[in-house]
């Protein structure tokens, strides 16, 4: 059924087709129909961070950017969900078109800037969920606000979430936000961790509630940029790390008529510079709660995400190409492992 779903969903603009195929989930949830469409979800249960996860795979932050979704979504099967990115106020993000399709490949192209409703929208929505697994919300800081300004958005963005997320991710991977990459690194990370990492401690201790950090870190590092995250992750004691985000590499979809599109590329061709960077952050923090994404499209690609280091597993396209049952696949797959 999916199959037949996608081929008409491909033949229209990527993020018409996208808006459109959350809405039919919506009003599938609604009558009682996701749940006979996948069935019951695996039930994996493992404890990491302090926080119980239903099973091991996650949505990735991205497809729900606003949280609007999350308890349709949720029916699918996932262990957890990530909502977000989300900014302190709303914006619009770059102009369309911003998402492409390099289907020969399975991957996509985004460019879309952090396009959010901001993060009192987001927050009314978190609450409002009946979804029952572990919800993160990722963090971003808004375009107008300048790089030396943004750990300013950070700390906003995290002091409103923090009563309702169960963990929460410090993004500073996008490639689609000018200059934030540039935070991965060297004393503006440990500028930009130490303080937000402070303010969520203080407020882990004024509610009585611990909610894990995590930061979302690029696949395009060297080795020694990967070492110097490690080190700064280490000393600003995170709960946990993300690999990873989308690539700007074109080098597995070189000769695509898409290639030459800006923006971050997910997918298969993800797949290997991702767990490139897990088997590298797992060898210097070995007890350290890792998150594999980019390019799992199977129950096998799960297992390998995890021989390669990871804890948990998130989706994003592989669900696209692939469809709903690939939830349950690779929960089934790491539940055996």
């Amino acid at each position: 059924m999916y199959t037949l779903a996608r081929s008409l969903l491909f033949r229209i603009d990527p993020e018409a087709s996208h808006g459109m195929a959350l809405r039919a989930l919506d009003a599938l949830h609604r009558v009682g129909g996701v749940k006979r469409m996948v069935g019951k979800p695996v039930d994996d249960p493992v404890e990491l961070m302090g926080l119980r996860f239903p099973n091991r795979v996650g949505l990735a932050a991205g497809l729900d950017k606003d949280a609007d979704h999350l308890d349709a979504l949720g029916e699918l099967g996932f262990g957890f969900i990530e909502v977000g990115t989300v900014t302190p106020v709303a914006q619009p993000g770059n102009p369309k078109p911003r998402l492409f399709r390099l289907a020969g490949h399975e991957a996509i192209i985004n460019r879309f800037g952090f396009n959010n409703q901001g993060v009192a929208h987001l927050v009314a929505r978190v609450k409002r969920r009946h979804y029952r697994g572990v919800v993160g919300i990722n963090i971003g800081k808004n375009l107008t606000t300048s790089v030396d300004d943004a750990l300013g958005d950070y700390l906003a963005c995290l002091e409103a979430v923090h009563g309702v997320a169960d963990y929460v991710t410090v993004n500073i991977s996008s490639p689609n936000t000018p200059g934030l990459r540039t935070l991965q690194f060297g004393a503006q990370l440990d500028d930009l961790l130490g303080p937000i990492r402070s303010r969520s401690l203080a407020l882990d201790e004024q509610t009585d509630r611990r909610v894990p950090l995590l930061v979302k870190i690029a696949p395009d590092m060297t080795d020694e940029e990967v070492a110097l995250v490690a080190s700064s992750i280490e000393r600003n004691a995170l709960d946990g790390v993300i690999a990873t985000n989308t690539t700007i590499s074109r080098e597995a979809v070189a000769g695509d008529p898409q290639a030459d599109e800006a923006g971050g590329l997910s997918g298969k061709p993800v797949f290997e510079a991702s767990n490139r960077i897990i088997r590298l952050l797992r060898a210097r923090l070995p007890d350290l709660p890792i998150i594999g994404v980019g390019g799992i499209d199977s129950g096998d690609s799960a297992r390998a995400k995890c021989d390669a280091g990871a804890d948990l597993v998130q989706l994003y396209s592989g669900l696209i190409y692939r469809g709903p049952t690939l939830v349950s696949e690779c929960a089934e797959a790491l539940k055996k492992r």
